[in-house]
């Protein structure tokens, strides 16, 4: 098989990547429209990533933020993004980059995105290795395109979902996955990147 020497999987992460930027633009720059609202999961342990220690100590790896209608002064920069949010009445002022982002929903229109998280020394790595020297990850034999993939039945109220934070509605634990169905239970969809990855 040739090698993919324009490297499409990460082309194509930055391209959706670029779509939240634009969407959470618009919501700093004009509001949420309608009933949109969104629910961000990101890598707590990235680069770039500032949360309150407490925040950390509570969410060591993952941590998913719902803005809906209790967050403040979000602000929308070319790698990242900041907004404040209230934890056990206390407010915080967490900075996320876009490449810590792991997971962006919007259950208003049952649309997703799911991503890898990238680190520093992750990128370093693929830019300085030649493509061919990467090797494939198990139990996958072959480079497919971007799918979409439907995701298991969520549970009847998202917003009930278990979480430290008394704020339901701003942060829930690392490995749940937000989700919040329609009245008729239909489930969300999902663009999933793992099978665009191309491999050895």
């Amino acid at each position: 098989m040739a090698t993919d020497l324009i490297r499409y999987d990460v082309l194509v992460q930055q391209a959706l990547r670029s779509v939240v930027r634009k969407v959470l633009s618009d919501g700093a720059r004009e509001g949420l429209p309608g009933a949109h609202h969104f629910y961000i999961s990101f890598d707590t342990k990235a680069s770039g990533v500032k949360i309150a220690p407490r925040l950390h100590d509570t969410y060591p790896e993952e941590m998913t933020i719902v803005l809906q209608h209790q967050y403040w002064d979000l602000a929308v920069h070319d790698s990242h993004f900041e907004v404040s949010l209230s934890f056990d009445k206390i407010p915080e002022r967490l900075i996320i980059p876009y490449d810590s982002i792991t997971g962006f929903f919007d259950p208003s229109v049952k649309f997703g995105l799911k991503f890898e998280s990238v680190s520093n020394e992750t990128a370093t790595e693929q830019e300085e290795k030649p493509a061919k020297s990467r090797k494939k990850p198990k139990g996958e034999e072959s480079a497919e395109p971007v799918q979409l993939a439907r995701k298991s039945k969520p549970p009847k109220d998202a917003d009930a979902a278990p979480s430290p934070a008394p704020a339901a509605e701003t942060a829930q634990p690392a490995g749940n996955e937000p989700a919040e169905p329609g009245k008729d239970g239909a489930s969300a969809e999902v663009v999933s990147l793992d099978a665009f990855r191309k491999k050895k």
